[in-house]
């Protein structure tokens, strides 16, 4: 062999060397690459927020790769934890938890049936486990499915509507009002809030008024006549006797005293001696036609 021949040799064998170092170190940085996108992947993944209704969830990130002696390993990562595929299991009851819904309590992850075992609430009328992740209707401390939370008299769902709860039982307002609501003496309808009573019967407040002007009387006083209420303005004018000293009317409500004399009557601050004022209650009087009297000033009569 020449030299010419053996120099060339070299050439080729040194290009040969040179490319191989080059396709190695292009496939260390093409797995280094891999492993920096997987990295991103599991800072940037989206975290289930567990509460107390909707706490099941299913989402973990799964990253594999290669282990010693290059046997493929599988990575569960979830808030920043991580579990070999074997290991991802409910901590109750040991069941895998790999492509399955869960839940998060305190660090531990539990498959969903031994979550609401533990720490759902139950319905109140069917006595269930309101499952996570199920719409619930809650009532002073009371759970009911969606779909038991009904009226107990015509059985349709209450859902978000208003209701009333009676002895432990809770009504739709319509049927509410039909079964246990007063009806209102004056205008026949039920009573749902409020109202007022008189004599032993229930009134809408704004059905109970004056009958002869219509104002209410609720929170006012009154008085009645044959049965009917009356304001005591309207009262007085109506049927209340007139002081024959100032001519307004005599109510005689809330204790007021009133003097009586042939067919005439008196406020007590009405009853004066016609010439000098003097009160003459509870003293002797003469009369002059329609005039009253003391007994200085009708001696000249």
């Amino acid at each position: 062999m020449t030299l010419s021949s053996e120099l060339s040799q070299a050439r080729d064998k040194n290009k040969r060397t040179h490319n191989d170092i080059i396709h190695n170190e292009n496939m260390r940085q093409g797995r280094q690459c891999c492993v920096a996108r997987a990295a991103a992947a599991l800072k940037t993944a989206a975290v289930p927020r567990p509460s107390a209704v909707h706490a099941a969830s299913s989402r973990f990130l799964r990253v594999v790769g290669r282990g010693g002696g290059g046997v493929p390993t599988t990575d569960l990562s979830y808030k920043d934890r991580h579990w070999h595929e074997a290991c991802f299991h409910c901590s109750r009851c040991e069941n895998s938890l790999v492509d399955k819904p869960f839940a998060a309590k305190e660090d531990q992850l539990l498959c969903t049936d031994c979550y609401s075992h533990e720490y759902s609430s139950r319905c109140q009328e069917c006595k269930k486990t309101i499952m996570p992740g199920t719409r619930k209707m809650e009532y002073k401390g009371s759970s009911w499915h969606e779909t038991c939370f009904i009226c107990h008299r015509c059985q349709q769902p209450i859902g978000t509507k208003s209701f009333i709860p009676k002895d432990e039982q809770n009504f739709c307002v319509p049927c509410y009002e039909k079964q246990h609501a007063l009806q209102c003496v004056q205008c026949k309808k039920p009573i749902t809030a409020g109202g007022v009573t008189y004599r032993e019967q229930p009134w809408h407040k704004e059905c109970f008024v004056c009958t002869a002007c219509k104002k209410p009387l609720s929170g006012q006083r009154f008085t009645s006549r044959d049965e009917f209420a009356y304001c005591l303005d309207c009262f007085c004018d109506l049927y209340a006797k007139k002081c024959a000293g100032c001519t307004n009317p005599i109510s005689g409500l809330g204790g007021t005293k009133y003097i009586s004399f042939e067919e005439r009557q008196w406020h007590n601050d009405c009853f004066n001696c016609k010439k000098c004022s003097l009160s003459l209650v509870g003293r002797g009087f003469l009369t002059e036609r329609d005039d009253i009297l003391c007994p200085d000033c009708g001696k000249d009569i």
